[in-house]
């Protein structure tokens, strides 16, 4: 909740935590000044529109009161760590945090650094590094290694990189608390080293099947899973929460485990799955006696024909009421509340996961998101506690996230319309009603889909020929579609258009410095969009491109196949130069991050190998 007034002719915002005045501020600067608030790689800042300090607008009146709905915004995902932050450093995680204050994130995940909490713990029961060198993901590819889903793949992690992550998560948590948020640290789910199996040969240790491996093989894959029964599971749950609270302090009570994430009890006998998440619980309130399990909510959705309502219900109501938050991480899409009666009574938080694998495919379904959290909410036998952004990936479609983290304060659905004239208004630095005619057809195209396709980005450009053109009996593969392509380019026309009308305008006030920059920082924005949607518009016509050379080799037509072939392949050359453009799009920046991290040789050569590999699986 934050009051935005008046005082002595300046504007006041007041706040009950840092994170309701700095959400305040932004929603001031948004509302009242025209200012928009981006990801760096999204386009920054526009803050030109703010006027001089002295002539700042005054709200109407007695001012006015924004207030939360729901308690929570959460922030992140269990993989987003990894195909977004992994090579972060403090500055980096510091424009983050501020990014999410003021967004009115109050309920981030933090992750970072736990491998160094769990050396310390594992070597406690025995376990040497080496046998832990073996357990660890390399740096990018913790999310997966953290999951059970590999083991060893890409790494071994270095001292230096354990020591240096987990002083990074001190200062991490150090600014969200600052800034009054409530971080959600992790917990044991049960995965563990091989080497647990020999030290305590008589505990319950199931070896997992194979994930995603070449011919199925286990070097990486086929990891351990310790069951929540066994006792040993409370004992090392308990260790882990309290060896946190050691090195961080008592910085929160909600801790995130998702034991059953793609991985399905081995019966589906309601008392067993009961008894499994009294375990759970029972390791972190025995670490923790005010602990809260926040579990993600995507094994009803992924694993639908396992969990049943009983099943469901057994695993939610296994826990004291008020202990258990769920995500319901694609509510977006295929929201659970609303055929489990609003989780049987368990507080959740109605979520956008929207982003798959990091991908930067223009998408999204703007509709449901300016109502989806608002329905749910005043739905009969509501126990919508929040709302949260689930992605990912981070640093893509950055009206999809803007929309998302102001329905943390929407009390009604958005007039998407007229949002979205404020929205380009403010993105842009004016109005230009060409930029509302495009984004009124942006609207209605790219961000309306409603097919129901988890958006992976199938276009043929980014993934590997996994068609095989001998089978002739073979379908077509397809890329997903989901708006007329016309149409966007129109919308395209349209956002050159701006461009070319903010130029010329900056040609008639070239002499003054202070302009120039306003109008780089404007430009900045709508390069960015520009080449985004450019992007966009050419991988879909080579998407035409390549079937065409698909339906010429089937016809056994040389002269089509041949001609299709080379306009594939310039469609690439020109995406790769329009991309060369903006420093956003370049491998070379991230590539720039992760070295910046190596501290030695060795160090260097790990994450080198970690980004060709995280390249080549993408």
């Amino acid at each position: 909740m934050y009051p935005v007034s008046n005082s002595r002719l300046s504007p006041v915002i007041e706040g009950t935590t840092a994170v309701e005045i700095a959400s305040g501020l932004y929603w001031y600067l948004k509302y009242w000044c025209g200012a928009h608030v981006s990801w760096d790689k999204t386009g920054g800042v526009q803050i030109a529109s703010i006027p001089k300090p002295g002539s700042l607008p005054l709200v109407k009146d007695d001012g006015v009161m924004i207030q939360r709905p729901v308690p929570w915004n959460y922030y992140q995902n269990v993989v987003t760590s990894s195909y977004s932050y992994v090579w972060w450093d403090w500055e980096r995680w510091e424009k983050e945090i501020d990014w999410m204050a003021l967004h009115g994130v109050n309920l981030p995940l933090a992750f970072v650094g736990q491998e160094a909490i769990w050396q310390k713990v594992f070597m406690d029961f025995n376990i040497s590094k080496d046998d832990l060198n073996d357990f660890f993901g390399g740096p990018a590819f913790l999310a997966w290694a953290r999951m059970g889903n590999l083991h060893g793949w890409g790494g071994p992690l270095t001292q230096n990189w354990l020591d240096q992550q987990l002083a990074l998560q001190k200062r991490i948590l150090s600014r969200m608390l600052e800034l009054g948020m409530t971080p959600v640290l992790p917990s044991f789910s049960g995965n563990i080293p091989a080497a647990l199996k020999k030290i305590s040969p008589s505990a319950n240790i199931t070896k997992l099947g194979n994930w995603n491996s070449v011919d199925a093989k286990c070097r990486w894959s086929c990891t351990y899973l310790l069951d929540p029964s066994d006792p040993l599971f409370v004992e090392i749950g308990e260790a882990f929460i309290r060896r946190q609270v050691k090195e961080y302090g008592d910085v929160t009570d909600i801790y995130n485990c998702d034991t059953f994430n793609e991985n399905s009890p081995p019966t589906n006998d309601p008392t067993y799955i009961s008894l499994l998440g009294a375990s759970v619980y029972k390791a972190m309130s025995k670490g923790d006696k005010d602990a809260v399990w926040l579990m993600q909510g995507w094994l009803f959705s992924s694993d639908s024909a396992y969990w049943k309502p009983p099943q469901m219900k057994a695993l939610l109501h296994s826990v004291p009421f008020g202990k258990m938050i769920v995500l319901d991480l694609y509510a977006d899409v295929k929201p659970i509340w609303k055929n489990s009666s609003h989780f049987y009574g368990t507080p959740y938080v109605w979520c956008m996961l929207h982003n798959f694998g990091g991908n930067i495919e223009m998408y999204g379904i703007l509709d449901v998101i300016s109502s989806g959290p608002v329905d749910a909410r005043v739905s009969k036998n509501s126990t919508m506690v929040g709302v949260g952004m689930c992605m990912e990936g981070i640093e893509q479609n950055p009206v999809v996230y803007e929309l998302m983290s102001e329905m943390a304060f929407q009390s009604e659905k958005v007039q998407l319309l007229e949002w979205l004239k404020s929205y380009s208004h403010r993105r842009y630095g004016k109005a230009i009603h060409q930029v509302e005619a495009a984004w009124e057809i942006l609207y209605h195209t790219i961000y309306n889909c409603t097919d129901v396709i988890e958006d992976h980005n199938t276009d043929f450009i980014v993934k590997f020929p996994d068609w095989d053109p001998s089978n002739t009996s073979s379908p077509l593969p397809q890329a997903h579609l989901w708006y007329s392509t016309q149409k966007v380019i129109k919308a395209l026309r349209l956002l050159n258009l701006m461009l070319e009308i903010i130029l010329l305008e900056a040609l008639h006030i070239v002499g003054s410095t202070l302009f120039i920059l306003c109008y780089i920082l404007m430009i900045q924005n709508t390069w960015y969009d520009l080449v985004d949607l450019t992007r966009q518009v050419l991988s879909k016509l080579a998407n035409q491109v390549y079937l065409d050379a698909v339906t010429a080799f089937r016809q056994k037509d040389l002269k089509a196949l041949n001609l299709h072939s080379k306009k594939f392949i310039q469609l690439l050359k020109n995406i790769d130069i329009l991309l060369a453009s903006d420093d956003n799009f370049l491998l070379g920046t991230w590539h720039k991050s992760a070295n910046k991290l190596a501290k030695n040789p060795h160090e260097l050569k790990l994450v080198r190998k970690d980004i060709l590999i995280g390249i080549l699986l993408s």
